[in-house]
């Protein structure tokens, strides 16, 4: 018998529950959404969670998507989910948590006597720690963004090259591969001796069909690539960026982006402009270093220094 929270399944059994992280201003309990998948056979355990920030949908949308078509009979070992790790900030559709304006996925490995955020953040960090492997399902927020794996660890990690192995096996075809912040799981999960991945799911308002298929895919893969499944997967080249550029605007105004997500871009290229409300153009961008069109804002109104758009680079195949 496998537990998490109230969820508990056999061999061969599915189940859902709640898993407790504390209570509301009204004393109600808070429990977050989880499901155990207990294998017919043994073997590894998958822990996969989704929306730790709370207004990127796209990875709530694939567990919505993947657990109905997992049958636990076709499946060797556990996975562990859990659904929506950020419930305050789901519940109200924003990205941090309101409870403590926090940033959850920059509080891990949490601390269980601690803040909202770190409570949760200790909840889930204890469900993650029994895995052999773990997915944390992200998005670019409301920006648009190209569908990609981050591996966070850093490339001096023990743990670097089987963080990298997962990333190539989820397949999104894109990799960032560089050192991020601490508290994020994707930094804390490989310091316990677990290969953890941060896959980024696009970037919309509310979700993208397209980027949560792309997500249940990538969970299928790395179900596949490391034995869950019957299924053979042998990754596909993936386009690995080892350098993250990000551009602001030098003036405010109206933001008009000349390159498309994913294109090749090359220095000194324009990648956008700033004009007027009246159409007079005040400040043009170019790319400082060749690379990936990796990210960009949605909304056209920028104030001086707001965030306009990313490149990747130092980008090779992997």
């Amino acid at each position: 018998m496998t537990s998490l929270g109230t969820a508990s399944a056999a061999p061969g059994e599915i189940d859902t529950g709640r898993l407790f992280v504390g209570e509301t201003r009204d004393g109600s309990d808070v429990g977050l959404p989880v499901a155990v998948v207990n294998g017919a056979d043994s073997g590894q355990t998958l822990y996969v969670q989704a929306a730790s920030d709370g207004d990127e949908l796209n990875g709530v949308g694939v567990v919505q998507r993947l657990l109905p078509r997992l049958d636990p009979d076709d499946i060797a070992g556990t996975i562990l989910v859990v659904g929506i790790v950020n419930y305050h900030g789901f519940q109200v559709a924003e990205h941090r948590n309101p409870v403590d304006d926090t940033k959850m996925n920059r509080t891990y490995p949490g601390d269980a006597r601690g803040t909202s955020s770190e409570r949760i953040a200790a909840a889930t960090f204890d469900a993650a720690t029994r895995a052999d492997l773990v997915l944390d399902l992200h998005q670019g927020s409301t920006s648009r963004m190209i569908e990609e794996c981050r591996v966070r660890c850093g490339s001096r990690h023990r743990l670097h090259d089987e963080c990298l192995e997962l990333a190539k096996a989820f397949g999104c075809g894109y990799i960032l591969d560089q050192k991020g912040p601490d508290g994020q799981l994707a930094r804390a999960g490989p310091d316990e001796g677990i290969p953890t991945i941060d896959p980024e799911l696009g970037g919309s308002v509310g979700w993208d069909e397209q980027s949560i298929e792309i997500g249940v895919r990538g969970v299928l893969n790395v179900l596949d690539y490391y034995g869950f499944t019957d299924g053979t997967r042998a990754p596909d080249p993936q386009t690995r960026a080892t350098g993250f550029e990000q551009y602001g605007a030098p003036v405010g105004g109206l933001v008009t982006v000349h390159a498309e997500l994913g294109e090749r871009v090359t220095r000194n290229q324009l990648l956008f402009e700033v004009t007027d409300v009246f159409g007079q153009r005040k400040a043009e961008v170019t790319a400082d270093s060749s690379g990936v069109f990796w990210r960009a804002r949605r909304l056209p109104q920028v104030s001086s220094g707001e965030y306009v758009c990313s490149v990747g680079t130092n980008i090779d195949t992997y």
